[in-house]
């Protein structure tokens, strides 16, 4: 998918105005006396906001038409309960919104399925975390958030909670890239950076030499392992199959791995 698409739900993007902080500020007053047509003036000359916002969730390979519905319509929110009493620029106040508002999709939207009551008892938990946040010198545990919905005649044990924040953590694919300097074939992706501890350098070495010494067995004695070791038949239906008796299936087979060990 493209992310320097022109033209997104409708909109040229290329054409998208912008408003100075002071014409912000003009819109927003406008805004909380009724004025519709100033509202939508607002929320036009801020869609490059919304734009620029998306643009950091490009390796989620999601629909940019979608993402940019989405963060419309965290803007809308932010336009509806912005305070003008306060000293903040809009854009300061909007930008979390758009992207919560983006993030709640794409939780909402996860490939995992996860309950609605353990993805709201994880929303909670975030919330608590980033209320205590604001006050604690640290940031907060989960001792500090069960404490809190405690206080507040909540309850859910240690173990509830820790599940459900990690229920809603976005899956990391093995396709995606670690690092990469802009070229495909330079980039380093998850699964380079994993590695089975239980099959090294060694096992590894162990199957190209197992692999070999099957090259110098016959026909028949691949048949007779095959059969054996990958299928589960006993030598009796071995024997039925392929002609010949349990006797001559049993000496054949020792014969093949004996050879198979000297090679090793």
């Amino acid at each position: 998918m493209s992310y320097n698409k022109v033209e997104i739900c409708g909109v040229n993007t290329a054409k998208l105005k912008t408003l100075t902080d002071e014409e912000k500020r003009a819109l927003l007053i406008k805004c909380k006396e009724g004025d519709a047509s100033a509202r939508q003036e607002l929320i036009d000359g801020n869609l490059r906001l919304v734009l620029s916002i998306i643009q950091r969730f490009a390796n989620r390979k999601e629909n940019l038409d979608d993402l940019f519905q989405v963060g419309c319509i965290g803007l809308i929110k932010a336009v509806d309960n912005f305070n003008t009493d306060l000293d903040v620029k809009f854009s300061t106040y909007a930008v979390p919104m758009i992207i919560g508002e983006v993030k709640r999709y794409l939780r909402d939207n996860n490939a995992i399925r996860v309950s609605r009551s353990v993805r709201d008892l994880a929303y909670r938990a975030l919330q608590i975390r980033e209320l205590l946040a604001q006050t604690a010198d640290a940031e907060p545990t989960v001792d500090d958030i069960l404490s809190y919905m405690e206080k507040n005649g909540e309850s859910h044990t240690k173990e509830e909670v820790v599940a459900a924040l990690e229920a809603i953590v976005e899956p990391v694919s093995l396709f995606d890239p670690v690092y990469g300097d802009g070229a495909s074939t330079d980039s380093v992706y998850v699964m380079d950076q994993l590695r089975d501890e239980a099959a090294g350098e060694e096992a590894w070495l162990e199957s190209i030499s197992l692999k070999e010494a099957l090259k110098n067995l016959n026909e028949r004695e691949k048949t007779i392992l095959g059969m054996r070791f990958y299928r589960g038949k006993t030598q009796m239906e071995i024997a039925s199959e392929i002609g010949i008796s349990q006797a001559q299936v049993s000496r054949l087979e020792k014969a093949a791995l004996e050879r198979i060990k000297k090679q090793l």
